[in-house]
């Protein structure tokens, strides 16, 4: 019997995306089906069982979301697979189409987009609210042609596509497990620590917040990452506090992972902006620094708290109150016993229950109620 063919579309994410590629790609080939994945990428190529066949990379985000869509549907069509799965809401009309053709289409939401777009600031801020209103309607549309939605977390326990689309899944962005191969070793010192951030540099990611308090506890912070806006590097290296951060720049898997063993606590402690808190999950990082065995200072939320309490695996901080982040920083950097058994609390947590082992076997059970 011939493979049955999945392909996954997305004209904003790189080919190395680890949700998209190392994740949900390579979950689909492990499982026996023939995967491709259309993406930006100069040429076709084969990488690890994953057939990619790239489009062109846009000059600016109105070619990406005009011209770069109108490719990667192209492309799509010439694979004539069985299920197409999409990763970025400008390609739901082209998903719709491949539903009128007689494909299974899933919308992998990977944010709440219309929470998120009042947060866009290259939208002139008159026009976010009427541009939300015409995409949670647009959306609405969309969510009943096509045949499943796959979205990262519920909000405050509630689904907020209940209603909206035929079927529903929740799907944790949690790590690979293959990632931690190295026990971290949390050599915590008295007298000096180092605190790692990896990710998105934004302001409303608390990370001007989070070096003043650095700063303030007399300690490193090692950042990895891309600054945004570009101008936004240059204005921290202008402030005292910025003394004390490492900046690593844009890091791949490998030197993540090899990142995070450096630290010896995780912060992520991003402001109360748009979707950030609100939902019933943590940003991936999150995760991967328990997975390392690092005690990790939290924004304050319920899903954080509760968390944070069961498993006895970090401290949660107001975001937006350098004290308080100083505070939990000192106190871990005080008590390396206590930071050091937090750790292990989170990287069991991790192996046991916050891993992509679990999640992956939701995606192969939608798969197959889908063919």
């Amino acid at each position: 019997m011939s493979k049955i063919k999945a392909c996954h579309l997305t004209s904003g994410h790189s080919k190395n995306d680890t949700r998209i590629f190392y994740k949900e790609c390579q979950t689909l080939v492990a499982a026996g089906y023939d995967v491709s994945l259309v993406v930006q990428n100069d040429g076709d190529e084969i990488i690890n069982g994953v057939k990619i066949l790239g489009v062109a990379k846009p000059k600016n985000r109105i070619e990406r979301m005009l011209k770069i869509t109108k490719q990667v549907y192209r492309r799509a069509l010439e694979c004539d697979a069985d299920i197409y799965q999409l990763h970025d809401p400008e390609l739901l009309p082209y998903g719709i189409k491949l539903a009128k053709k007689g494909k299974k289409v899933v919308f992998d939401s990977h944010e709440f987009y219309d929470i998120q777009i009042a947060e866009k600031h290259y939208l002139p801020s008159w026009t976010r609210g009427l541009v939300k209103n015409m995409f949670i309607l647009f959306e609405n549309y969309a969510l009943k042609k096509i045949d499943a939605i796959i979205l990262p977390c519920t909000f405050g326990g509630v689904n907020p596509f209940d209603g909206r689309a035929k079927r529903t899944m929740i799907l944790g962005n949690f790590p690979l497990l293959t990632e931690f191969k190295h026990e971290k070793s949390n050599n915590i010192k008295t007298t000096q620590g180092s605190i790692c951030y990896v990710g998105g540099l934004t302001y409303s990611r608390g990370i001007t917040h989070l070096i003043k308090a650095c700063y303030k506890a007399n300690a490193k912070l090692i950042l990895a990452g891309k600054f945004s806006p570009d101008h936004y590097k240059s204005e921290l290296e202008s402030i005292k506090e910025y003394s004390c951060v490492e900046y690593k720049g844009y890091l791949n898997r490998e030197e993540v992972i090899k990142t995070i063993n450096e630290a010896t606590i995780g912060a992520c402690t991003v402001l109360n902006v748009g979707q950030y808190n609100l939902g019933d999950n943590f940003a991936t990082k999150v995760y991967e620094y328990w997975g390392m065995g690092l005690p990790v200072i939290n924004s304050d939320n319920p899903y954080a708290r509760e968390i944070c309490e069961r498993y006895d695996c970090g401290i949660c901080v107001d975001p937006e109150n350098i004290d308080d982040i100083t505070e939990a920083i000192e106190y871990l950097l005080r008590n390396p016993d206590i930071a050091k058994q937090m750790g292990e609390n989170g990287r069991r947590a991790v192996h046991e229950v916050f891993n992509w082992d679990v999640e992956e076997h939701k995606l192969l059970n939608l798969y197959e109620q889908l063919i």
